[in-house]
């Protein structure tokens, strides 16, 4: 177990499970080095049914370097229709090739118009929006170029695969001095973090600002967004969020905020136009910004603590794979593809000493998953050391289950997640890159696996 990468620490991963020595590379160097394909779970009527009770038109589109809220926006304006009635099921990463499912509320597909780098083809009508986590997961094809140690990979999937409840493989030696990867698919594991771009993946604030939020501090979750500065970004934003920390100004801060952040100047545009004295002013100033956005925030608090319990696990020693005394476990979706086993978080079980044994079982045949706390309103922590680990992050963060509720998009009742991940994967060498193919359920993120074999900066 090594220590991670700073920017990674910063939202509570702490660790690789994987003590080998990364391959380093670049990930994006072009939007098709990173193909995601929505794995679908909505179902749809035709296109020709009858709108009073299908009013919502599906569609299905091939995105190419685009942020999937900006898309959304764009399609909506090009619409003259609010963004609300625009849903999807899953946010995909900018950088990349993305083939996902989305709903419109209320147009015919002759309204639909030419967006650049989109690619819309109708599939049909539907009774209701999709939802978010309407999907099975998602298939990636990723290729990582210019690896400067691609001899170290057949080591990383090594030790996933151990991680995965595997037994050490002795490895055949390549020509380059290093292991030989393993051909064909080979089941690995990884910690069911939440990756860096749930946070910003150029700037991770979206867990302060939610952290801000749960604790009804709306002034700060303000300021934790639209000043905040942060190195990574270019430096005309860098001083316009600087001036922000050190004026609270926001006439001054629409004057010098670039025009591309239109979120921030949309906050500050109610700021100045409500006075931006009372702490309503700043609660009205975030619900300025899309519903989802506003939830998103709730959720990034939800998920650095997630990371932080789980680092806290690793840093103890306790196992991933199997439950200990205390967890709580939850039973495999019966209605999930047979290939992508899903947590049926509705169907969950405290481990007691008398179970125990039992559980275990379930767990190793992939008929159980131990899980850790999405904490909200309703959650119940778990018994014995996990429960303890719990917590104890809770305390260190200043939270606790009843903080999440809260007025509007805010509330959370909270949930479970598995803690950890299992997956085929299958990696091939072509010189310097390495190419990856896996699937992983909806909320997993391919960066997490992948971070375990670069183990550089993940803006690399």
């Amino acid at each position: 177990m090594r220590e991670a990468h700073p920017i990674e620490r910063a939202v509570g991963m702490e660790y690789y499970v994987s003590d080998a020595d990364g391959v380093g590379g670049h990930l994006r160097a072009s939007p098709e080095d990173f193909r995601v394909t929505e794995l679908e779970s909505f179902d749809t009527a035709p296109v020709d049914a009858e709108t009073g009770g299908y009013p919502h038109l599906v569609l299905r589109v091939e995105l190419h370097d685009w942020d999937t809220n900006d898309f959304a926006s764009a399609l909506s304006d090009k619409l003259g229709i609010s963004r609300e009635r625009v849903s999807w099921a899953g946010t995909k990463d900018k950088r990349a090739v993305t083939r996902q499912l989305f709903s419109v509320k209320g147009i015919d597909p002759e309204d639909l118009p030419d967006l650049g780098g989109a690619d819309v083809a109708v599939v049909g009508r539907a009774g209701r929006p999709i939802l978010f986590g309407d999907l099975a997961g998602n298939a990636f094809e990723i290729a990582v170029r210019n690896c400067g140690a691609v001899e170290n990979a057949a080591a990383v999937a090594d030790d996933l695969r151990r991680f995965a409840g595997g037994e050490r493989v002795e490895p055949r030696e390549g020509t380059d001095g290093g292991a030989e990867l393993p051909e064909g698919p080979v089941t690995v594991a990884v910690p069911n973090y939440f990756g860096q771009q749930r946070f910003g993946s150029r700037r991770p604030v979206t867990h302060d600002v939610g952290l801000a939020i749960v604790s009804e501090a709306w002034k700060e979750a303000v300021l934790a967004y639209v000043g905040n500065p942060h190195e990574r970004e270019p430096e005309d934003t860098q001083t316009a969020r600087a001036y922000v920390d050190e004026t609270e100004d926001w006439q001054g801060a629409l004057d010098r905020l670039p025009r591309a952040l239109g979120y921030e100047r949309s906050m500050c545009h109610t700021l100045v136009e409500n006075g931006g004295e009372r702490s309503a002013d700043f609660r009205e100033a975030v619900e300025t910004l899309p519903t989802n956005l506003q939830t998103l925030f709730v959720n990034a608090a939800q998920s650095y603590v997630f990371n932080r319990i789980l680092s806290q696990r690793l840093e103890r020693g306790l196992p991933f794979d199997r439950p200990v005394e205390g967890d709580v476990v939850c039973f495999r979706d019966s209605e999930a593809p047979g290939d992508l086993p899903l947590p049926d978080i509705g169907r969950s079980q405290r481990v007691t000493g008398k179970r125990l044994g039992t559980v275990k079982r379930h767990c190793e045949r992939g008929r159980a998953f131990v899980t850790a706390s999405l904490v909200g309103t309703e959650t119940e922590l778990a018994d014995g050391e996990p429960g303890e680990i719990e917590r104890e992050v809770l305390d260190d963060v200043g939270l606790e289950p009843g903080d999440f509720d809260l007025p509007g998009e805010f509330d959370s009742p909270g949930t479970r997640r598995a803690i950890q991940v299992r997956t085929e994967l299958d990696v091939a060498r072509d010189g310097d890159d390495l190419t990856f193919d896996v699937a992983l359920p909806k909320g997993s993120y391919a960066t997490v696996l992948l971070r375990e074999f670069r183990k550089n900066d993940p803006a690399a």
